[in-house]
C-alpha cells in the first residue's frame, strides 16, 4: 500500500503566495540596522512564485541603485529538510503549480525534473548557498540567487548537490573553493536557520514577501506575486507619508 503524501506548503495561484511551516529550533533574532531604509525580500530558491516574480524583483533592485536604497535577501526555508514522498501525487501537485506560475508570470519552466525516479525536494540546501555567497560577495546575492533558480526550474539539476554551484560561481566570478567549504560549514547552517527565524519574527507568512524598512518600521509591500510597479508605488506612499 502506498503512502498519501501530505502537502504541508499550500500555493495560492490567485495570490501567487506560498504558505510556510513553522520553523524548528528558531530564537528571536537581534537585528541592528545599519542604514535608514532597506528594501529587505523574503523568499527560497525553490519557491515557484519566487522565480515567477523573479524579474519584478530585479527591476526592484534596480530602483533601489537608483535611490540609493540597500536591497537584501532573507532566506525564509519553504521546504527545509524536505518531508514529502517523491510520488505521483506530489509530482502531479508540483506540475500544475509550476505550469500555472508559467502562465501567470511568463517564467520558463522545464519539466525533466518529473522523470527522475527520486527527488528529495529540500530547499535547505538552496538557502544556505544563497546566504554563503551574501556573506562572500552581497552585492552578487540576488543574480546568485536567480542562476539557482533557473538551473533548477528550467534544467532541472539539484541543488544539494556542492557541485551544482561550481558553474554558477564561475559565471559569477566566485572562488568555488571557498564557497565550498563555507557551504559545508555549521556556520552556514546556522546562519541560514536564523534567517528562517528572522523572517518569521517579521511576521512573513509566505514567500515571495518583500518589506520595505524606513528606519526601525518594517512595512509589507507585497505578499505573494506582485509587479515592479505595485512595489515602487508603495515604497514611494510610504515616504509621502513620512
Amino acid at each position: 500500500m502506498s503512502q498519501t503524501t501530505t502537502i504541508e506548503v499550500s500555493c495560492d495561484p490567485k495570490t501567487g503566495l506560498c504558505s510556510i511551516p513553522e520553523v524548528a529550533n528558531s530564537s528571536p533574532v537581534e537585528v541592528e540596522w545599519k542604514t535608514d531604509e532597506e528594501i529587505i525580500y523574503v523568499g527560497d530558491p525553490m519557491c515557484s512564485w519566487c522565480w515567477g516574480i523573479s524579474p519584478q524583483l530585479n527591476a526592484l533592485q534596480r530602483y533601489g541603485v537608483q535611490e540609493g536604497i540597500p536591497f537584501t535577501l532573507v532566506m525564509g526555508g519553504l521546504r527545509p529538510g524536505g518531508g514529502e514522498e517523491w510520488n505521483a501525487e506530489f509530482k502531479s501537485f508540483l506540475k500544475h503549480h509550476w505550469e500555472e506560475v508559467n502562465k501567470r508570470s511568463g517564467q520558463p519552466f522545464g519539466y525533466d525534473l518529473f522523470e527522475q525516479e527520486y527527488f528529495q525536494y529540500d530547499t535547505e540546501p538552496a538557502c544556505r548557498a544563497t546566504v554563503t555567497v551574501r556573506t562572500m560577495a552581497p552585492e552578487k546575492t540576488l543574480s546568485f540567487y536567480e542562476l539557482v533558480q533557473s538551473s533548477f526550474y528550467v534544467d532541472s539539476n539539484d541543488p544539494k548537490l556542492v557541485e551544482f554551484y561550481e558553474p554558477i560561481c564561475k559565471k559569477l566570478d566566485l572562488d568555488y573553493t571557498e564557497f565550498a567549504e563555507k557551504f559545508a560549514s555549521q556556520e552556514m547552517k546556522d546562519a541560514t536557520t536564523q534567517d528562517f527565524g528572522q523572517s518569521r519574527q517579521w511576521g512573513v507568512t509566505g514567500f515571495p514577501s518583500v518589506i520595505y524598512r524606513k528606519k526601525d518600521k518594517l512595512y509589507i509591500i507585497a505578499q505573494g506575486f506582485s509587479s515592479y510597479e505595485i512595489m515602487k508605488e508603495a515604497i514611494e506612499e510610504i515616504n509621502e507619508e513620512d
